[in-house]
């Protein structure tokens, strides 16, 4: 019976601390007109796996994927390690992808790029936003 109370209480209070995590929106907007270059070399998004897929119209979406154990997910044709330099995901594929991932905790880093320059972030999960995760200084030395 005690240990049931005690259960019960643990459960209580961890629900009491499920509050939505900050996300800033001037984090989100640092990146809006932001050449694409800063982001195949921020220091925390090349940590993390990355799916690109391209819309009819022409924009480019990349996902980077901040999940608890994303890197067992594989098969279907696109790997476990997924970067900036792999090629654009079949919708079969990333359908895979999607799936081997949906069950996992964390945050899809969703950024949307036209004519090489983003022009919108858009957190999507269980996602927070700090001075981590804005464009890094420097990035232009790395443009031509």
């Amino acid at each position: 019976m005690k240990a049931s109370i005690l259960v019960m209480l643990i459960t209580i209070a961890g629900c009491a601390n499920n509050k939505p995590l900050p996300i800033n929106q001037a984090d989100l907007d640092s990146w809006v007109g932001i050449p694409v270059i800063a982001l195949d070399t921020h220091a925390l998004f090349l940590t993390v796996p990355m799916v690109k897929t391209m819309t009819d119209s022409g924009i480019e979406i990349r996902n980077y994927v901040n999940r608890s154990n994303v890197s067992s997910c594989g098969g279907g044709g696109f790997g476990t390690a997924i970067s900036p330099q792999s090629s654009t995901l079949t919708n079969t594929n990333f359908a895979a992808f999607q799936t081997c991932t949906s069950g996992l905790i964390g945050c899809d880093n969703i950024f949307y790029i036209r004519d090489k320059n983003i022009i919108e972030y858009k957190p999507v999960g269980r996602c927070y936003t700090d001075d981590k995760v804005r464009p890094e200084t420097g990035y232009e030395r790395f443009s031509k």
